[in-house]
């Protein structure tokens, strides 16, 4: 199975009282389906993984698969502080029927390389599944380094990375070590780094703003694939205008504020990471509305 593209890294719809709206899940897996996404994955940061108990990622995980029907790959975020606990959802995850699962770096609490690499190794181990890494240093404390990678590459179901460092020079050392083996894959979680990424030979994007703009993080990818890089240089500097939102507040607040300012009720991120702020409200509609995102007129 060949995962690459445009893969959103889906929101969790909640209520307003925080429940988890499971019937707008679908809505949004649909809007993303019908945008052209190549893959959907669940429970990343922008799914609030964090945030939920475990009963709650099954039950994303499985209304996701249900959803898709097998239409694109599923690949679910199951990483945890502990490997006991990472293994344990990674198998509840390929038991549902996932494509692959993607392992956050553990979080709270810090890590030595020789310890990413214990932890990554028994993760692999446990499932038959294609395992992704995950790192985004701003968010764990740990990283994970480019030799590091080196060494987990040669395990046969880790198959790729996404990188959320925002660190260039990283992904291409990250690139530089995919070069060695011809099915391990490099993903850019920064957004504004889609088409440089693609460029130097990354194959795509697990993507935070896709929830807002689908069509437009496609249209980097799918303008890039048919050499059309002028097209691809126009939809990516309006991703970077777009991802101004994200300076706002909490970035994964920011991208739910702004598909529930779309009409979509996605209802709040879990408190305390909600903001509702009628000050940011218009700032996030003002960009939304230059891109011609959404019509809007300021009373």
């Amino acid at each position: 199975m060949v995962i690459e593209g445009i893969l959103p890294a889906i929101i969790t719809p909640m209520d307003d009282n925080e429940h988890l709206n499971l019937h707008e899940l679908a809505v949004q897996i649909h809007r993303q389906l019908n945008a052209g996404v190549n893959g959907i994955f669940c429970l990343g940061t922008n799914g609030e993984f964090y945030s939920l108990n475990e009963q709650e990622k099954l039950q994303v995980i499985a209304k996701t698969c249900d959803v898709v029907k097998k239409q694109v790959p599923v690949i679910a975020g199951v990483g945890c502080i502990t490997t006991r606990e990472t293994i344990r959802l990674a198998q509840e995850a390929e038991n549902i029927g996932v494509d692959a699962v993607s392992v956050i770096t553990p979080y709270f609490i810090k890590c030595s390389q020789d310890d990413l690499l214990k932890h990554y190794t028994a993760v692999a181990e446990a499932v038959k599944l294609p395992v992704f890494l995950y790192a985004i240093p701003a968010r764990t404390t740990n990283d994970i380094e480019p030799e590091t990678l080196e060494i987990l590459a040669k395990i046969d179901n880790i198959v790729a990375i996404k990188d959320s460092s925002g660190d260039f020079e990283k992904v291409k050392k990250y690139i530089e070590v995919s070069k060695n083996r011809e099915d391990f894959a490099v993903f850019l979680g920064t957004d504004s780094l889609i088409l440089e990424g693609l460029m130097n030979g990354a194959v795509g994007s697990l993507s935070g703003l896709a929830n807002v703009a689908p069509e437009l993080i496609c249209n980097i990818y799918n303008s890039y694939k048919n050499h059309d890089l002028e097209a691809a240089k126009r939809y990516q500097e309006q991703t970077i205008e777009l991802r101004k939102i994200l300076q706002l507040g909490n970035p994964n607040s920011m991208t739910k504020r702004a598909v529930r300012l779309l009409g979509f009720p996605v209802g709040p991120c879990r408190e305390p990471a909600n903001i509702a702020d009628a000050d940011i409200d218009e700032q996030i509609r003002q960009i939304l509305t230059g891109l011609q995102l959404m019509s809007y007129t300021k009373s």
